[in-house]
């Protein structure tokens, strides 16, 4: 495991530096906990034509298209993933409500603190997207620790490890997050 990290390690270095040769390695040894997150992302979502595997794949386009991204770590190249993740899943959701044209929007009244069921893929997650870049705005920790958890599909425990915090800090600014963002929801 050391090695490999070791190894992840020099590659996210060298496509850094731009060989993208060395940006596909990563992602294939990788591939298996990007799908993973993926599919904890859209668990219970069997009637949508995005998959985990698609999402993987969109997701992955997203990050070889990105000439400015650089991966200092595997936080980084994990908290870009979620990033191109929710961009994807949102992306999926504005052509799904355009699709449907004059389907009522809601207002969204809670955050649960799990997504069991998965993202649903509607205006909630366009609610939440809009509410998550006015966090971002505010407090970029605090949007990054939600885009592990929701769009990545991080437990608490996986982000503190990922980005070298205490599980406790993590809860508290997961905490944080879901009140800016609640307040954020009720009031557009």
């Amino acid at each position: 495991m050391t090695s490999e990290i070791a190894e992840i390690t020099q590659w996210l270095e060298a496509a850094r530096e731009g060989d993208r040769s060395a940006l596909d390695r990563v992602l294939a040894t990788l591939y298996h906990e990007l799908h993973a997150m993926a599919r904890r992302q859209l668990a219970g979502q069997q009637a949508h034509t995005l998959d985990a595997t698609a999402l993987v794949h969109e997701a992955y386009l997203k990050l070889i298209g990105r000439q400015t991204a650089r991966f200092e770590d595997r936080a980084h190249f994990f908290a870009y993933a979620a990033s191109a993740m929710r961009s994807v899943v949102v992306d999926y959701a504005r052509q799904r409500l355009a699709q449907k044209r004059g389907g009522d929007l809601h207002r969204v009244t809670e955050l649960p603190e799990e997504l069991e069921g998965g993202l649903r893929l509607d205006e909630e997650t366009l609610g939440l997207d809009t509410a998550l870049t006015r966090l971002a705005a505010v407090d970029t920790r605090l949007a990054q620790v939600v885009e592990l958890r929701y769009f990545a599909g991080l437990s608490e425990l996986e982000i503190a490890a990922l980005l070298k915090r205490s599980e406790r800090s993590i809860r508290r600014d997961w905490q944080k997050a879901r009140l800016f963002l609640l307040a954020s929801l009720q009031d557009a």
